[in-house]
């Protein structure tokens, strides 16, 4: 794991090995263990990295590496998980080089020299992020991996073409402009993170995953190719079902996964695991212990406050499976002094509250592995989100009411959901009523689903400058005409809320404290298979994510998982009431905003007064405003726009 950055220009030698350094600086937490500078003023390019030495940790794996014909210069950030297998596959050709390590970014090297950028990606099974010089051909390359795990921005500015693992690295560069992206703003405030290919910089874009994009000095407009794609790939699943047994299923789910997860535990330095007690994170780690020959390193951090602790599942969890469990319960006051300094780790306005433990648990796990591995993407891949099957169910009621009905019925939701989500009421039921209410009131599935996952409700005008928020994804292409309804709300979580904000969130808290984090569902043989179950797999016996279930029921207890799914959270509502207030009171003064010159003073202030006063939970609309001007107020103090 690590980070890399680098400018591309005609005048490239007149920034220096200076400006790369500090860029390379800026990301130093991706990489503290090493940093590589390569600079050819003669074709224009300046590649920078800094390294998180986990396999082959000796200086064969120093970056930026060159290939062993000299064609290729390479900064990567990642790791590939059989490259071992790609390494045989090279050497039985008889094209291997004169080995000089055994890291994967040599292999990636070997591999492009042989059989070219794309091929060689289709044959990786991995994560990863990279910047190729062809000294050749005198163009840059730079890839992503097909779920979106490793962050990539790339834009030009005044002439000069910036890239990097994070934003931070482009902003340390004297072309760069800053320019804040106000459509960007607008969608950041209705989902809570910026979605791709948009970044909060005009003009600086996100590489969408499971592309490459290429471009020289000579052809300034970069060519971007598709080399997989997650949505054809679900078609696939969709158009070719799984035909076995319930039972050839889950040992099919649990062999595969199996696979991934042996192989994301191999690395030069310790690994571990993330373990909250649910099924995602406790399959992960049943399934390490299986091929571990000593007790895995599990980590979960616990709040003292009702509601919002499963440290205590995963406690029993562990203890189960034998492995070497470390907790920490946090204090308020410890989550709480981690707030302002969010948008330091997140880089670009980022509004996810379970970011706070996120990161938290990154930091403990941190004290005592490099690596470790994550149970992300469970919902996505075996329709675990409870919106999936309600969806569906409030479809078919809503079919049998005429339309002015649903709609009366939908505003009697509307007031009673408010009062349900405050305080102490029932926020389970008022998303229930929530989700109920979108439905009724008709229109596409595409605009119900973007409804849904919309948090400030009613936000035209927000933005000052900008009329409403972007598009929603289009779920009624004809790509998605076989999908079931929960299929594509799948879908649209899996190339729009997987990569932009879960990956970003586990990314950017992980390598914040120089911690590599692994997510072995995303293998993208896992998420192939998964899409070819049919839905009777995935919701059965009135459970959600059934066949990861029975996989995860063969290590532990049905009756230490079967519980309410509460997920990572923690009280953003009352600490907004209570030891917030003062801080989002003076990120939200009236004046303030008016004289930043982004957002609606009348409309923040209203939500602001109805959240304090109890009478309507706006906390996860204030939270989005929060989280911009808490970065704004850093990246004004560091002249940054």
């Amino acid at each position: 794991m690590c980070g890399f950055t680098g400018f591309f220009s005609d005048n490239a030698g007149s920034f220096g090995l200076d400006t790369l350094e500090r860029m390379a600086g800026a990301i130093a937490h991706r990489g503290p263990d090493d940093q590589g500078l390569w600079l050819d003023a003669e074709a224009g390019i300046a590649l920078g990295h800094r390294r998180l030495a986990i396999v082959d940790l000796s200086r064969a794996g120093h970056q930026p590496m060159q290939s062993d014909s000299g064609r290729y210069v390479f900064v990567f950030n990642g790791e590939i998980y059989n490259h071992a297998t790609m390494r045989a596959e090279i050497e039985a050709r008889g094209s291997a080089p004169t080995w000089r390590g055994h890291s994967d970014t040599e292999t990636l090297l070997a591999g492009f020299e042989l059989w070219g950028v794309v091929e060689t990606l289709g044959r990786a099974i991995g994560m990863f992020a990279f910047a190729l010089f062809d000294r050749k051909l005198q163009t840059l390359t730079l890839g992503r991996d097909r779920l979106g795990e490793k962050p990539i921005y790339y834009g030009w500015s005044k002439g000069v073409f910036l890239f990097g693992s994070e934003l931070k690295a482009l902003r340390c560069h004297p072309a760069f402009s800053g320019e804040i992206n106000r459509n960007a703003l607008a969608t950041f405030l209705k989902y809570q993170y910026v979605p791709g290919p948009e970044s909060i910089y005009s003009g600086i874009r996100k590489l969408q995953p499971g592309c490459v994009l290429t471009l020289s000095l000579a052809q300034k407009e970069p060519v971007i190719e598709t080399y997989w794609s997650a949505i054809k790939q679900a078609q696939a699943g969709v158009k070719n079902r799984f035909s076995g047994t319930p039972d050839e299923a889950v040992d099919a789910l649990e062999s595969l996964l199996g696979d991934a997860i042996g192989q994301q535990m191999m690395a030069d330095v310790p690994v571990g695991a993330f373990l909250s007690g649910g099924i995602d994170s406790s399959t992960v780690v049943a399934l390490m212990q299986k091929r571990s020959a000593r007790p895995v390193r599990s980590f979960a951090i616990g709040f003292d406050v009702p509601g919002f602790n499963e440290a205590i599942y995963a406690r029993e969890v562990a203890q189960h499976l034998g492995t070497e469990h470390t907790e920490l319960y946090v204090t308020p006051q410890a989550a709480l002094e981690l707030v302002p300094r969010l948008p330091e780790f997140y880089d670009e306005p980022f509004a996810d509250s379970s970011q706070i433990p996120t990161y938290l648990v990154s930091q403990l796990a941190r004290q005592q592995v490099t690596v470790s591995l994550s149970g992300d993407a469970g919902d996505e891949l075996f329709a675990g989100y409870n919106t999936y099957a309600m969806a569906e169910r409030f479809e078919r009621i809503a079919a049998s009411m005429p339309g002015f009905f649903r709609q009366f019925i939908a505003g009697g939701m509307d007031a009673l959901g408010e009062p349900l989500a405050t305080g102490a009421g029932r926020p389970a039921l008022a998303r229930q009523m929530r989700l109920a209410a979108h439905v009724l009131r008709g229109g596409g599935l595409s605009e119900r689903a973007d409804r849904l996952q919309t948090h400030w409700q009613r936000g035209e005008g927000l933005v000052l400058g900008v009329p409403h928020a972007l598009a929603p994804f289009d779920l009624a292409t004809a790509e998605f005409a076989n999908f079931t309804t929960a299929e594509k709300l799948m879908a649209r979580d899996l190339v729009h809320y997987l990569p932009d904000d879960i990956l970003v969130k586990l990314d950017r808290a992980s390598m914040a404290v120089a911690l590599e984090s692994r997510v072995p569902m995303l293998d993208h043989r896992v998420v192939e298979f998964a899409w070819s179950l049919p839905m009777a797999l995935k919701r059965r016996e009135g459970q959600t994510k059934w066949v990861l279930r029975q996989v995860l029921y063969r290590h532990v207890p049905r009756a230490m998982i079967d519980r309410p799914k509460k997920g990572f959270s923690v009280p953003i509502a009352a600490w907004l009431r209570g030891p917030l207030k003062e801080w989002a009171a003076d990120l939200l003064d009236a004046k303030r905003l008016e004289a930043e010159g982004f957002l609606n003073p009348l409309m923040i202030s209203t939500a602001w007064n109805e959240h304090i006063s109890g009478r309507v939970d706006r906390h996860n609309d204030l939270w989005s405003v929060l989280m911009f001007q808490q970065w704004l107020r850093r990246s004004a103090d560091q002249r940054l726009v």
